[in-house]
């Protein structure tokens, strides 16, 4: 069982990831930091819109942030990527185990099945 921290570290780190959007910003961090303007071009949105994404992932615990001169760069932070990936991982068997119950079902004769 996850600690209370962690399960509300947990929640902002799906609720991070439920948004395309910042899906694609964190795909882009995997190449190294950026600018908020960098982040934005591809996006048909403002800087301010995707610094409140910027926020939500930093919140998150996805990203840190620092500046560099008059520049605001974002980095990708993956270590709470982790802990999502191992709350899923719990859940594998269970898939696995349905998966062959709905595989065994198709594989019988029509006349075995309820």
């Amino acid at each position: 069982m996850v600690d209370d921290g962690g399960e509300a570290r947990l929640d902002a780190v799906f609720g991070a990831l439920a948004d395309p959007t910042r899906r694609a910003i964190l795909r882009r961090l995997k190449e190294g930091e950026a600018t908020v303007a960098a982040l934005a071009a591809p996006f048909a949105m403002s800087q301010p819109a995707v610094s409140r994404h910027l926020r939500v992932l930093e919140e998150a615990g996805l990203i840190t942030r620092s500046r560099r001169a008059t520049a605001r760069l974002s980095h990708l932070d993956a270590a709470p990527l982790r802990a999502a990936a191992g709350w899923l991982a719990e859940y594998r068997d269970y898939w696995s185990e349905s998966h062959d119950r709905l595989a065994a079902l198709l594989a019988a004769p029509p006349t075995d099945r309820p």
